[in-house]
């Protein structure tokens, strides 16, 4: 492509590249009159500052015409646009910028300022618990002024006067904690903050679409919701503000703890829980799911983690057959010894119980890296 050259240098990206990648291919796949309108809202909330915008509205004028697409003011309803991409510039500039979205660097916050590092003498400011909440309070803000809440809250127009729900009411018949919207960070306690992160997670869902009414100075109006970029972005969002502040915990964004703040690991164990809850086959992937739940669990016991390593011994002991095939004798017998000898499974009175917790973790992630192991001798004889 010649004619259109996208510049990815003056860009940066406020969003996971994969989502905003996922993203866009759908919206370079849809047509008819509401397509161009569908681009300005992606690059206006994905992309900082204007720049983006303007480029793409510039590219128009490559057409060779004095006036605009011809296409882009046909029936919002109509089918596919017979301009196919090649010929169309702004279709074109959206295409490669979808397509080099690996190039794009993400906006980061400003170097702390000389103020701020000379405030206490370390090289960034100090932050807090009251700190972390205040943020969390502005993304959601900032989610809600973008539409993510009005599939749950609806909102309002100056030509529809239906009753809307009450967000406070909604929070509570999920939380059973009332009135905390409108959101009052200063108030909340651990418990009411780290429920509220975790309810938000269920709450919002990305607008793809949005029209300006402009009766009376209405404003935005939002629609075709959908959840999964929604809570994606908000994971996103949500974690990088929890590792920032130095909280052990992130918000799975897989298994049956989907949505919920589980205990952090280094990224070697998280690659490890991705691959078990992605290949695990159907038989077992309850088991495993659960185990994995109990054992990142945020409020999470010496029990439930003898549990999850329990449930995991389970799975294990259903393919020992094939251990023994494809390992050896000897070292399935170790395997079993483990959990056989200590207090986890079958708690005898000639067990041993009296070992430090830390040996919990090493067991877990031992079986959880074998259920990984086995899981692909099962896909190998497939």
């Amino acid at each position: 492509m010649n004619a259109v050259m996208v510049d990815v240098t003056s860009y940066e990206l406020l969003w996971p590249t994969t989502l905003f990648v996922t993203e866009g291919q759908r919206v370079a796949r849809s047509s008819g009159g509401m397509w161009s309108d569908r681009v300005i809202w992606l690059l206006t909330e994905a992309l900082s500052g204007t720049t983006a915008v303007a480029d793409f509205e510039d590219a128009a004028s490559l057409r060779g015409f004095g006036q605009a697409d011809p296409w882009a003011s046909a029936d919002p309803w109509a089918s596919a646009s017979p301009r196919a991409a090649h010929g169309d510039p702004q279709r074109e500039w959206f295409t490669e910028l979808i397509n080099r979205a690996g190039e794009l660097r993400h906006a980061i916050a400003p170097r702390p300022y000389w103020p701020q590092r000379r405030a206490d003498g370390s090289s960034f400011p100090r932050s807090d618990s009251r700190d972390v909440r205040r943020e969390f309070a502005q993304i959601i803000t900032e989610l809600e002024g973008n539409g993510y809440l009005v599939e749950a809250f609806g909102e309002e127009c100056v030509d529809d006067h239906r009753n809307l729900p009450d967000p406070a009411e909604v929070i509570d018949r999920r939380l059973g904690i009332a009135g905390l919207w409108p959101l009052m960070p200063a108030a909340w306690d651990d418990d009411t903050f780290y429920g509220l992160v975790e309810v938000f997670h269920d709450l919002l869902s990305r607008p793809r679409q949005r029209r300006f009414h402009s009766w009376n100075d209405c404003g935005w109006h939002y629609s075709e919701f959908h959840v999964v970029p929604g809570q994606t972005l908000y994971r996103w969002k949500i974690n990088h503000m929890l590792r920032s502040a130095g909280i052990d915990y992130e918000l799975a964004a897989e298994g049956e703890d989907r949505g919920r703040l589980v205990a952090t690991t280094d990224d070697a164990r998280s690659q490890l829980v991705q691959h078990v809850l992605h290949a695990s086959p159907p038989d077992s992937k309850d088991q495993v799911e659960h185990a994995i739940a109990l054992f990142r669990s945020r409020s999470t016991s010496l029990e439930n983690k003898r549990s999850a390593i329990v449930a995991l011994a389970g799975v294990l002991e259903e393919r020992r057959q094939l251990i023994r095939e494809d390992i050896g004798k000897p070292d399935e017998g170790a395997l079993f010894e483990i959990a056989n000898r200590y207090a986890l499974r079958h708690r005898r009175a000639d067990q041993r119980g009296d070992y430090d917790a830390a040996f919990l973790d090493w067991i877990f992630w031992w079986y959880l890296a074998t259920v990984e192991l086995t899981n692909r001798l099962i896909a190998a004889r497939r």
